[in-house]
């Protein structure tokens, strides 16, 4: 592969990456009158109805029922789900951990008191903490999803946590390849946010 054909490749729009969808969760481990609390929380932020999630199985030590509604989530998409994001990283100063990325190329990330952002304190509801989920995608993501004429996508075009690239300055025909290991989610966090990134 020419130079010429790698520069074209590491230009392509297709291989943009960007946010498919934020997931906000707040786990509060038994139902009742704190997680209905909860999930005035999360829609008081996003203006959108959240959706309980049920214990998957019986832990007699935490007094967690089989079945039992026990957090509350909420799935934002598009411009919403950056302006969410970018209000939670800024409490987090723009520094995540390594291990706060996924194999897959997803990240979250945790913040102790919903109030830091930007919701005014109400004593009848208290103070929660949240969870932070983002889902990373490229274009042509659909042709895996959809119903019809399902397809699949190339190795190539998945997000991953690693990606390896050739330097093209260097890149000389009847010599090997320079590589470098590069975090592309780790990459497009760093552009996107101008964010810090620690080897935890």
């Amino acid at each position: 592969m020419s130079s010429e054909n790698k520069v074209n490749k590491s230009a392509n729009s297709m291989r943009d990456l960007h946010i498919e969808k934020l997931v906000l969760n707040i786990c509060v481990g038994e139902s009742g009158d704190r997680l209905t609390r909860a999930a005035k929380v999360l829609e008081q932020l996003t203006g959108q109805p959240p959706v309980y999630s049920k214990a998957r199985y019986t832990v007699r030590t935490f007094g967690i029922r089989r079945n039992e509604k026990i957090a509350v989530h909420v799935t934002v998409r598009g411009p919403k789900a950056e302006e969410i994001l970018e209000r939670g990283l800024k409490v987090k100063e723009y520094e995540l951990r390594k291990r706060n990325f996924s194999e897959t190329g997803n990240f979250g990330f945790g913040i102790q008191e919903h109030i830091d952002l930007g919701i005014k304190y109400d004593p009848s509801i208290g103070i929660y903490g949240m969870d932070f989920f983002v889902v990373m995608a490229r274009p042509g993501g659909r042709i895996a999803k959809r119903r019809h004429a399902v397809g699949k996508i190339g190795f190539t075009h998945k997000v991953t946590k690693f990606q390896i690239f050739a330097d093209c300055k260097t890149l000389t025909y009847g010599h090997p390849l320079t590589h470098t290991v590069q975090d592309e989610t780790i990459g497009w966090f760093k552009q996107r946010f101008e964010g810090i990134v620690l080897n935890k």
